[in-house]
């Protein structure tokens, strides 16, 4: 593994596991403690990490009666700008690559906000599986849209 794909790996796992960890590492302390703040502060807003423990003991239900989805939704696009931003500053990166982070965003939003209502296989997956499971087709989308507009760019550059 290359170190720029290191970099782009360790700042990926780093900011999956808080927002804002991988902009301190790169010495970007105040946009690091900046979404450190954020994230705490729509966590506990939105009662998030109960929502999480609930959730991880059956307790769906019970999880979204507590969430506060007011504070909630912002928490996705929150948490892949941070991403983003810590997969652009790790280094090299090819065109249109903020897509699925932005994709995947967006589904995840649709997920929180379909998240009361919607059940696979007659289970109720609530604030936390659902959105989750929504990262899948946000990366997917965001890739192909990606894949077409670098195929459409480098087509009509050539001509």
């Amino acid at each position: 593994m290359t170190k720029d794909k290191e970099k782009i790996l360790e700042n990926i796992l780093w900011s999956i596991a808080l927002p804002g960890f991988p902009q301190l590492l790169n010495r970007q302390y105040l946009k690091g403690f900046g979404f450190i703040a954020l994230e705490i502060i729509i966590n506990v807003q939105a009662k998030f990490n109960y929502a999480i423990l609930l959730s991880f003991h059956g307790e769906v239900k019970q999880a979204l009666e507590v969430t506060n989805f007011q504070w909630l939704m912002f928490y996705p696009c929150l948490y892949f700008y941070a991403m983003w931003d810590a997969y652009k500053a790790a280094g090299k990166q090819s065109s249109f690559m903020y897509l699925p982070f932005v994709f995947s965003a967006y589904f995840v939003t649709v997920g929180l906000i379909f998240s009361p209502k919607i059940t696979i296989f007659g289970k109720l997956l609530g604030p936390v599986w659902l959105p989750m499971l929504f990262v899948i087709p946000g990366v997917l989308v965001g890739f192909i849209i990606k894949i077409l507009l670098q195929f459409i760019f480098k087509k009509s550059l050539s001509t």
